[in-house]
Formats: C-alpha cells, structure tokens, sequence
C-alpha cells in the first residue's frame, strides 16, 4: 500500500489521523506541509484545492482523500489493522461516529475559535465569539464528565476513531480551558490518551512547534 499524508504536526486535525495511522500500524509516507512556502502551499492546492489538511493521498487506488474522519474510515475499510478503529457492526460503528462528530464538532472547534481569535489582531477580535465557545466547551466538559464514569475508552472498552478524535481535541482544550482540576473523570480518561503509544508519538512529533502555539 502506498499511503502519501500531507499534514503538519502542530495541528490538531493531523494529530487525530496521525493517532490513527500509528495505531494500526499502517504503513505511511509523511509529508509535512508549510504553508508559508509558495511551492509546498501549491502542492496541497493541487491536490485539495480547499488548501487544508491533513490529506491523504492513496497511490494504488489513485484517490485523493481529504478530512480527517474520512481518511480514517478510508484506512478502516482498506487496510486490515485499521478495521478495529471503526467497528464492523452498524450499531457500535454508528456510536463510534456519533462520539467522533461530538470530539470534532462540540470541542475541537470551539478550542479552535478560542484559538483563532487570539491570532486575530486587536481591531478584529471576536469577544462574543469567543465567550459562546466557551459556553459550549464547558457543557461539553460536563457530558464528558458524565459519560465516562463507567468506559475506559469513547465507546466503551476498545480505543476507536472516537479516541483518534478525543485525544487532540483534548490536549489543546485543556490549553486554552483547563478541566484537570474541576472533571476528575474527564482528567482521567485524558491522562489515558495521553499515554497511549500512537497519540503519545504523535504529540512528541509535535513538540518541536508548541513554541508557535498562541498562549494568549
């Protein structure tokens, strides 16, 4: 198989496929993408003309795939140590993309407006914005809170496409409003993703380019 992903391993999208990838053990080519560099930016806009990523690109079959969730059930249905990261039966694949759709849409991208407003300048800051983001991060906090009281993983008892997209949508949310001290459930379930091997290897890539994450 000759797998081709475009990515950057700041980003919290590329971290979730990244997840995925060294999970199943799938064999890659990794190809970190700047998109200040004219050429390397064009490259990406060839291929998706979207110009985001991560994007995977599936030699043998002549695909382009776009979208992390995409790419993902991509690699579960083509290559056989990925199955496992999205469930075969239609009820327990459903609840996997249910909790999948929830990590992306209900944290991740309220993380990244919070994000995105401080790489804003003075004039454009989105205060209103921001504070709604907020607002739903911290109920999102709270359903976590409760949801993971009896599972050890997003669906229950085996690490999926959902813990693919919980563990960075997580890990730059507890940046920008930290859970740690006040959800010891949602700390703990956190504390695992963390150690595990194919998330912790994708964090450690990502540790050279922390410094150009926005604080404030």
């Amino acid at each position: 198989m000759a797998y081709t992903l475009l990515y950057h391993p700041l980003s919290s999208y590329c971290m979730k496929v990244l997840t995925a990838l060294y999970e199943s053990g799938t064999p890659f080519t990794p190809k970190s993408v700047n998109l200040q560099d004219e050429a390397e930016r064009a490259a990406l806009l060839k291929l998706w003309p979207v110009g985001k990523f991560p994007v995977l690109r599936d030699e043998d079959r002549d695909l382009t795939v776009p979208e992390s969730t995409i790419i993902i059930e991509h690699l579960a249905h083509q290559h056989p140590a990925a199955a496992s990261l999205l469930p075969s039966d239609p009820k327990l694949a459903l609840a996997v993309r249910a909790q999948d759709r929830f990590y992306d849409l209900y944290v991740h991208n309220q993380m990244q407006e919070i994000v995105g407003d401080r790489l804003r300048p003075a004039n454009a800051k989105d205060p209103t914005g921001v504070e709604s983001a907020r607002k739903r991060l911290a109920t999102s906090y709270d359903m976590i809170e409760r949801d993971m009281a009896s599972k050890a993983w997003a669906t229950g008892g085996q690490f999926t496409m959902a813990d693919c997209a919980a563990a960075p949508a997580l890990f730059y949310g507890n940046k920008v409003q930290p859970f740690e001290a006040t959800h010891p459930k949602l700390a703990a379930y956190f504390g695992r993703l963390k150690e595990r091997p194919s998330f912790k290897r994708a964090l450690e890539e990502a540790q050279p380019y922390m410094k150009f994450f926005p604080t404030e």
